[in-house]
């Protein structure tokens, strides 16, 4: 399967300008409307529900409110189908160091315990 130009210019880009974007200045919001959108997009997801669907059955709902552990998280987006939630994705600013701060993990694996696919 061959990547789609679009993918490739996002993550061109990304790579491109990673040490300006990881100072710090550059946040969460722009990462996903600069990044995470598109490349959601072109993989067919109907981000901003251009579709016109009722709530309960956009694909995507960002800031799903979700309990866990009696508390309510809000998970940046929940990707659904038919309604039903598959999965959820974090979103991180990238000065944020996924890879040695166990926080993101950890909230995200919390998430996820509420196994996704449960309405």
């Amino acid at each position: 399967m061959n990547v789609p130009d679009r993918i490739k210019k996002l993550t061109e880009t990304f790579d491109y300008n990673l040490e300006m974007y990881k100072k710090g200045s550059y946040n969460e919001t722009q990462v996903r409307r600069e990044f995470i959108d598109p490349f959601f997009e072109e993989l067919g997801w109907d981000i901003t529900n251009k579709q016109g669907h009722a709530e309960a059955y956009k694909e995507v709902i960002h800031e799903d409110g979700i309990k866990v552990g009696g508390v309510t998280k809000a998970p940046d987006y929940c990707f659904r189908i038919g309604g039903v939630r598959k999965f959820f994705l974090e979103a991180k600013k990238p000065a944020v160091n996924i890879k040695e701060d166990i926080q993101p993990a950890y909230q995200l694996r919390r998430t996820n315990a509420l196994r996704p696919g449960k309405p």
